[in-house]
């Protein structure tokens, strides 16, 4: 459990939150709530607590992709709960994430390993949003070979054998955001 206040800064937690994400309090209290989670999960979580913070709703659970201090990423469901104080305006956010559920391992993130290369992210957008080969190429000021070698240079950097399994691969890995269209590639992974 945490308590954040308006700006989602965590204020205080308790030992169990602490040890989750591998770290001491001093290391934790005074950092934003959504640099714990995953870059791919941020947006749709902001949004959440957007709703929160300007009176929509009371509380909300989803499941979130939280990232620990080693950079190993673990699903788990999370509570968050506005605490007005008396007043209309929201005082603070309860974060509750339950301890035993999160033992599931989604691997190793990379949301440090700038993978991507502009052009590249430029690229997995276009297909990911079903733009073929040559409108990609005039959009991009490129020819049509030279779109066709990035992509090439995609399915090898992502290890995968064609398109689809590229965009599929780049969803799961996190690097294009969850949740919004056009697809868009998260910064954290670009040169």
């Amino acid at each position: 459990m945490a308590c954040l206040d308006r700006t989602l800064t965590i204020q205080q937690a308790n030992q169990e939150f602490f040890r989750r994400f591998g770290s001491s309090s001093g290391e934790l209290c005074g950092r934003t709530f959504v640099d714990l989670v995953h870059p791919s999960v941020r947006q749709p979580l902001l949004r959440q607590f957007a709703g929160l913070l300007d009176g929509r709703r009371d509380r909300f659970a989803t499941d979130v992709i939280a990232v620990g201090a080693d950079g190993a990423a673990f699903t788990v469901p999370l509570a968050a709960i506005a605490v007005r104080g008396g007043t209309p305006d929201v005082f603070a956010i309860l974060v509750m994430m339950t301890s035993d559920y999160g033992s599931e391992d989604v691997g190793v993130v990379t949301n440090r390993k700038k993978i991507l290369s502009e052009i590249d992210a430029r690229i997995l957008e276009g297909i990911a949003a079903g733009v073929s080969t040559v409108p990609l190429a005039s959009r991009l000021y490129l020819s049509r070979q030279g779109v066709e070698y990035h992509v090439t240079c995609l399915f090898r950097k992502l290890r995968v054998p064609n398109r689809a399994a590229l965009v599929s691969r780049a969803y799961s890995m996190g690097v294009l955001k969850v949740g919004t269209w056009p697809p868009k590639v998260v910064q954290d992974f670009v040169k």
